[in-house]
């Protein structure tokens, strides 16, 4: 496959092959082309809508009130028998599901960021296979994403995910819609820095009147995934084996060009945090391993100042008191300046707990 990690988003009207229930034989289908995926080395994150839509199948199609109450109500019914069904697929394949639920404030604020970061690496390194949804039995207005779609975009930067890729009911993003514009021709590339406004004008809502996302909400999520460093792909989600062909780069749907690195993108993160005054000083031989594109351990730090949390981005110093690198921290500062100079394997004898052997990962560290 040409992508190392992919997140492959399903909707509603995917998993539902545009019908009121579930659509097994096209859920099938999809997972077999995953675990074809899987198979082949690549890490594959699922962000799955469908929970309000198998609620409502579940409880045989009750004529409800449209508010918020009942919509939660449904998730909560539908949410576990969706998770069933992924486990009884998968399993098939021997792969192993974890069930991963969010909302906009676990992403927003940077220490359950971090904490939905370490959980999420975890799971892919250990070849497992999350699949993510709005927690929407307590999101509220004020924490809610309001769509899967920009859920995925924001997971595909949290996680620097290599291919984002959305499987609807259409080939991808056309001119106009070709439901109304039989002229309609579809866009096979958009690699502009801006996506042009007459794209943002052909972008309708949903149609199906099953999820709450739409055209538009994918062209805005492509949008802020691409500006994170990931490859963008809308494709039809019932095409034969277009997820297949989008995991080894061949031409399907619409395809949007990441507009950075996935490393600058984490480097403009990491930077966008310098608010705290937050200081460590390392020993020779840390900030050695640190050049060498190690991370720092607590064994090497000598001294920490200032006030900070875990989830905090903070000024590293040599031994020599030169300014060396920026990461964000696994430890507040209280924690560190007990562990510092410990064994990682102490971590937990000190404090009583551990989020890890790194006080900064690698993944988490900018040297300057």
């Amino acid at each position: 496959m040409k992508y190392r990690r992919i997140i492959v988003k399903l909707g509603t009207s995917t998993l539902t092959a545009g019908t009121n229930r579930l659509s097994l034989p096209h859920l099938v289908s999809l997972i077999q082309q995953i675990a074809e995926i899987y198979a082949d080395g690549s890490q594959v994150v699922l962000v799955s809508s469908g929970a309000i839509a198998t609620g409502r199948e579940e409880l045989k199609f009750p004529d409800l009130p449209r508010h918020m109450p009942v919509k939660q109500m449904l998730a909560a019914v539908g949410q576990p028998r969706l998770m069933a069904l992924y486990h009884q697929l998968f399993h098939i394949y021997d792969i192993t599901v974890a069930q991963v639920l969010l909302t906009r404030s676990d992403l927003s604020d940077r220490r359950r960021y971090l904490n939905a970061r370490n959980t999420l690496e975890a799971l892919l390194t250990h070849r497992l296979l999350p699949v993510i949804n709005e927690n929407d039995t307590v999101a509220t207005d004020e924490i809610k994403f309001g769509d899967n779609d920009t859920l995925s975009a924001l997971v595909a930067s949290l996680i620097e995910a290599d291919l984002l890729l959305f499987l609807t009911d259409q080939q991808g993003l056309y001119t106009s819609d070709p439901r109304r514009d039989p002229d309609a021709k579809l866009v096979e590339r958009v690699q502009t820095p801006d996506i042009p406004e007459e794209l943002w004008r052909a972008a309708g809502g949903s149609q199906s009147g099953l999820g709450t996302g739409g055209m538009i909400t994918k062209l805005r999520a492509a949008e802020l995934a691409r500006r994170s460093g990931t490859t963008v792909v809308i494709a039809r989600g019932n095409g034969k084996n277009n997820l297949v062909s989008a995991a080894r780069g061949e031409p399907v749907g619409t395809l949007f060009t990441p507009l950075l690195s996935p490393l600058e993108s984490r480097k403009r993160y990491i930077l966008a945090g310098m608010k705290t005054s937050g200081v460590l000083q390392v020993d020779e031989g840390a900030s050695s391993a640190l050049f060498r594109g190690s991370s720092l351990l607590p064994v090497g730090v000598v001294d920490v100042s200032g006030g900070f949390e875990r989830g905090d981005s903070v000024r590293v110093f040599d031994h020599r008191g030169k300014e060396i690198a920026l990461g964000l921290v696994n430890y507040s500062a209280k924690d560190l300046a007990a562990i510092c100079r410990h064994q990682s394997k102490e971590i937990e004898q000190v404090l009583g707990y551990t989020y890890g052997d790194e006080v900064i990962h690698r993944n988490n560290l900018l040297m300057l």
